[in-house]
């Protein structure tokens, strides 16, 4: 699908009958719902057209420092109505992978608190003696003593397993990002020259238990995010429509020298919303 793709204005399709048959909205929340605790231009609006014209969507976020009650307190507090179901983490994507594997499993996770209680909450044992597996999450507390023990215990052939490999997450402090996973995971890999596998986006993984999650069929679903190589990447290889923002990681720069590219771009969602109305009357 063709898009114009002028800077500095709505970026609409050609044929915009793609929109009119998207039902399902996955929707990434950092640099596409909000920034840091700043709610971006349009988004309560956007939310607000999506249920008033009946098109279902759940919160898709491959930051696994929270779980999935902490992201329902950060909506409310940013006026945002939401419930638990409506969210899914690479964090509780990642232990559901486990669950079906090995459920119960022994777990050296590295990760924050509400993390650690997303997994003792599946069943798992966290523990670095004799674990089954090496998870590493966006770890905000993370330590050299952890890092150290991550790395023996991949020596010794422990499987390694992260929730997503995002190199940074934005947010409103000072340069506007933080290191995330994909860069400790570059890290963990110079010393001991092991890749995990990886959970959430942009794998299909993750799409899969949306899918179920929503009862919905994929030619009618929509992934709305900043980031080509995860939201728009997951979405081309897991048969969605990818809509990209350029609210957040990826500029207008990026996206013309990328190999990967969205169904169509906007501005942000303020402007999806201007063109999913605009559908509706084509």
């Amino acid at each position: 699908m063709e898009c114009k793709a002028e800077r500095n204005s709505i970026m609409i399709p050609q044929n915009s009958e793609w929109l009119r048959k998207v039902k399902y909205f996955a929707l990434d929340m950092d640099g596409t719902i909000y920034l840091g605790k700043k709610l971006l231009p349009g988004a309560l609006e956007f939310l607000q057209y999506l249920r008033q014209s009946g098109r279902p969507y759940m919160f898709l976020t491959n930051n696994s420092s929270k779980n999935k009650q902490s992201y329902v307190t950060k909506l409310r507090n940013l006026g945002i109505a939401a419930t638990s179901e409506q969210i899914l983490t690479s964090g509780e994507a990642t232990a559901l992978y486990l669950n079906q594997i090995k459920p119960g499993a022994r777990i050296f996770l590295l990760g924050t608190l509400d993390l650690e209680q997303e997994f003792v909450a599946h069943g798992f044992v966290l523990t670095n003696a004799q674990p089954d597996y090496v998870v590493l999450g966006f770890d905000q507390t993370l330590t050299y003593a952890k890092l150290t023990e991550a790395c023996h215990l991949l020596r010794e052939g422990v499987p390694f397993i992260a929730t997503h490999p995002d190199i940074n997450c934005p947010t409103d402090e000072r340069s506007g990002y933080i290191p995330d996973v994909g860069a400790m995971l570059e890290l963990i890999y110079a010393s001991t020259g092991v890749r995990p596998k990886i959970i959430g986006k942009p794998y299909r993984e993750i799409v899969d238990v949306l899918i179920a999650k929503m009862d919905c069929k994929r030619e009618e679903t929509a992934m709305v995010g900043d980031r080509l190589y995860t939201d728009i990447k997951m979405a081309k290889d897991s048969g969605v429509c990818g809509i990209l923002v350029l609210s957040g990681e990826t500029n207008f720069s990026d996206l013309q020298q990328s190999d990967v590219q969205p169904d169509c771009v906007f501005e942000g969602v303020r402007e999806l919303t201007v063109a999913l109305k605009t559908s509706e009357n084509n």
